[in-house]
């Protein structure tokens, strides 16, 4: 079957470029649906609860939880409001910059990471690595590596 140019994509440019669009669209959607069927929280939520959980005394400015996230401030504050609403994370105050703002990991945010992080990392496990072997996981690894915006080392659990 002959594949049409697509702004100058073609072949197996235009082939690997839209099975990586189209199945990372599918498998955050399929991740985001069971972590809210299963534990009431988005993807979005588990994975600010997962960087306050990896930070030094469960905290972090809320502008640094904006930039990990890629959301602007303003949605990062109302991603923030659902989840103080839930008692997952608190809001701290920095007492020496009255502009700096903290979240902060609760016990309660700290018990529902780890409950959801089961139902999240299976379904990583279903969705993604069971489509691979061993060896092609690590070749994938340092391929998706070199792109824009990969992070360093790093988990998808607290355990």
């Amino acid at each position: 079957m002959a594949t049409k140019s697509f702004n100058g994509l073609q072949g197996s440019s235009l082939e690997a470029w839209r099975s990586y669009l189209q199945s990372q669209r599918s498998i955050l959607r399929e991740l985001d649906a069971d972590l809210v069927a299963g534990h009431g929280l988005t993807a979005r939520d588990y994975e600010v609860l997962l960087y306050l959980a990896q930070a030094p005394d469960c905290k972090l400015p809320m502008s640094a939880l904006a930039e990990s996230t890629m959301l602007t401030r303003s949605g990062v504050t109302r991603l923030i409001d659902g989840l103080v609403t839930g008692r997952l994370i608190e809001r701290d105050s920095c007492p020496s910059d009255a502009r700096v703002s903290y979240a902060r990991l609760t016990d309660a945010g700290l018990a529902k990471l780890r409950d959801a992080g089961q139902t999240h990392i299976a379904g990583i496990r279903r969705l993604f690595l069971e489509h691979f072997s061993a060896e092609e996981i690590e070749q994938l690894a340092q391929l998706l590596g070199r792109l824009p915006g990969a992070p360093g080392a790093g988990t998808c659990s607290v355990d």
